[in-house]
């Protein structure tokens, strides 16, 4: 039977937090350094390692880590999660994201519909869209093939496809899997719409309107954006649209668009890059195949987070050693800190995916907390950051965990040696100089000069960024909110705090309003 409890009644939460704190600097220093680093590995999949030896632990803390994770259920949760039950209980819905890359379990059948089926019928769908629009079979009017696919879509819905197009569009490009170049219209700022569609030949481009309501205010005011455009350039917007959303949106059998595909109200915004939002766009511009070893890495790492033992799981490990960092450390943000430019957005897709899950202060029946929940993530592609924020990290006031990730090798194979060595070898000695800078510091008689050290992170290290590795490296963070969520006692699947602002935007719109609204209004001259 499983128990939902809140953070602050397990005896072994209680326990790990009364044992001895790890001294970071001394534990990384030497030959003990060494070991750690060594011996404190997970792997991950697709030819990833999780390696937490600069995390703040040690085989006593990890042991009562494995107690913690044990007392809280998460491998029977997630158990429960992908068989069917009712996680997400703020708007009683199964959560069945995991579904799109692979059933973990038993099938899943709600309404008469087998969930896998239903997902593997729309990705066939969209992949058939994908080879008759590289084939030819499906052209603009003119009978010229289409170059551009845009979506059209916002948070979730653009966060993670945009992120992950970014990721592969090089390793694409030079590896013959480059089908059709991808923008990406999000913002309801007219100059995001107008931008895009200025720098793009709109006469040979497809667009794909996502959203899972068929009412998303700024999707549908940059879809008017891109009707203006075709019409404005004779064409008619109905053959160069497709759509995806839900089965019972206004969206769904409009004449408007050549296709629909569908997703449903078990799969929320920033958990839906594996299904439709992202497998359409990809597709198109990569090719079916490269979505299908992306979803295969998703497949892998969710069988790894199946597994019983705490240390064979790293997703599992990474979210307990976070929320002790968070709940018994007092470090209430995380820097997320990819040493690939292929990753430049990835950050703040992770940032939408966490932030928007645990960013809770009651728990599952809707009881304030008494604890912390989800830290505050941001981050910057390496080595970019260290000429950015990482003083702070270094030198600030706050210890802030980092996360890092590293690939042995680049996407493109092109590199010069510069002072005797190539440009890759460069990037990844500064990711490991920093761990070890984190971590250990540096003493100075002069205090300007002085580093603390006893900054934890962790690395994901990768042989090099393929679809394979970025769908595991997406199900790895995933898996990871998600015990996060259970075991701070939150629902990770919901997202109230964004409806506030909207419901409100509304009404200024409608003239409806009054005191600081209404001035607020009248000075955006609204």
């Amino acid at each position: 039977m499983i128990n939902w409890k809140n953070l602050d009644t397990l005896a072994s939460f209680e326990k790990l937090a009364s044992l001895e704190k790890v001294n970071l600097a001394k534990a990384m220093s030497g030959e003990e350094g060494a070991e750690r680093v060594k011996k404190y590995t997970a792997f991950m999949g697709a030819e990833m390692d999780f390696n937490y030896g600069a995390r703040p632990v040690n085989d006593e803390i990890l042991s009562a880590m494995k107690a913690f994770a044990e007392e809280a259920q998460l491998h029977e949760k997630f158990e429960a999660l992908f068989s069917g039950e009712v996680i997400n209980t703020g708007e009683k819905r199964l959560v069945m994201h995991h579904m799109t890359r692979g059933q973990l379990g038993e099938d899943v059948v709600v309404d008469g519909v087998n969930k896998r089926e239903f997902y593997l019928e729309q990705q066939k769908k969209f992949t058939e869209l994908a080879n008759k629009i590289h084939n030819g079979e499906i052209t603009n009017a003119a009978g010229e093939k289409f170059t551009t696919v845009v979506q059209i879509g916002i948070g979730g819905s653009d966060l993670g496809p945009r992120a992950m197009y970014l990721a592969l569009e090089n390793w694409a490009k030079v590896n013959g899997y480059f089908k059709m170049k991808a923008e990406f219209i999000s913002n309801v700022d007219p100059d995001d719409a107008a931008a895009v569609l200025k720098n793009i030949d709109v006469a040979h481009s497809i667009f794909v309107l996502v959203s899972k309501s068929g009412t998303t205010l700024e999707t549908l005011t940059n879809e008017s954006f891109v009707k203006d455009a075709l019409k404005n350039a004779g064409l008619d917007a109905s053959r160069h649209m497709v759509a995806v959303t839900s089965e019972t949106s206004p969206l769904a059998k409009s004449p408007d668009y050549l296709a629909a595909f569908f997703m449903d109200d078990y799969i929320g915004g920033r958990y839906s890059s594996t299904s439709a939002v992202g497998g359409v766009v990809l597709s198109l511009a990569f090719g079916p195949k490269v979505f299908e070893c992306f979803l295969a890495g998703a497949h892998e790492a969710d069988e790894i987070a199946r597994e019983k033992d705490i240390f064979k799981n790293p997703a599992m490990l990474d979210a307990v050693i976070g929320v002790y960092e968070r709940n018994v450390l007092g470090m209430g943000t995380t820097a997320v800190l990819p040493y690939s430019q292929a990753l430049s957005r990835f950050p703040a897709h992770l940032q939408q995916l966490d932030m928007e899950s645990n960013g809770k202060s009651v728990n599952r029946f809707g009881e304030p907390v008494d604890y912390a929940t989800g830290p505050v993530i941001f981050g910057e592609p390496g080595t970019n950051g260290q000429h950015s924020f990482y003083q702070l990290l270094h030198q600030g006031t706050d210890i802030i965990p980092l996360q890092f990730v590293g690939f042995k090798n680049s996407q493109m194979a092109t590199d010069v040696v510069i002072q005797g060595s190539t440009s890759q070898q460069k990037l990844c000695a500064n990711v490991a100089a920093q761990i070890v800078a984190f971590a250990c510091g540096k003493d100075d008689e002069n205090k300007n000069k002085k580093f603390a050290g006893g900054r934890p992170s962790s690395i994901i290290i990768g042989s090099q960024l393929k679809p394979k590795a970025l769908g595991a490296l997406l199900a790895h963070f995933e898996n990871k909110v998600m015990f996060q969520g259970f075991l701070w006692n939150v629902n990770s699947f919901d997202q109230e705090g964004v409806q506030l602002g909207k419901v409100l935007a509304k009404k200024v719109l409608a003239h409806e309003t009054d005191g600081a609204l209404k001035v607020l209004s009248d000075l955006m001259n609204i």
